[in-house]
């Protein structure tokens, strides 16, 4: 959030309750009101839950960074987790390591095309946090949220 204020753009962050991600719905719509005017979106498991949210209550964008495609060593999962992607109508940026034991690389480029306006953003050699490529990451962010304003990055 701090990186992304350093950027010209109000970003704060919320804690949701452990569990499923349909359980954790209700504490991410009160803590964010979704709408046309708002980007929403998360890491890992805030993404997945934003990503939930936003089939009923569009927001203006959806970020997901490091998205949790399906359980450590348990592919066969990945369908399960991105049924709800063809629903999703704004667009989305994904950021995502090509190491991540939570999202095979080859299963995320797959599953891309499910979202109707998505841009996938990759980074070789990172797992399942994009710590090490902060700056490129949030740099990637501010010109996706720019272009999505109509605004100079």
């Amino acid at each position: 959030a701090d990186g992304l204020q350093a950027r010209g753009f109000g970003a704060s962050t919320l804690g949701l309750p452990r569990g499923a991600a349909e359980k954790a719905i209700p504490a991410y719509r009160a803590a964010v009101r979704p709408g046309p005017g708002t980007v929403i979106g998360g890491q890992s498991f805030g993404g997945r839950v934003a990503s939930l949210l936003a089939v009923d209550e569009p927001p203006a964008g959806l970020v997901l960074l490091c998205y949790p495609l399906h359980r450590p060593g348990h592919p066969e999962t990945a369908a399960e987790r991105t049924a709800h992607w063809p629903r999703i109508r704004c667009p989305v940026l994904l950021l995502s390591g090509e190491s991540d034991p939570f999202a095979r690389i080859e299963l995320l480029r797959a599953a891309v095309p499910l979202l109707p306006a998505a841009r996938l953003v990759t980074y070789p050699g990172l797992g399942h946090g994009l710590n090490r490529v902060r700056e490129d990451a949030l740099d990637r962010i501010a010109a996706w949220l720019a272009d999505l304003a109509g605004r100079p990055s």
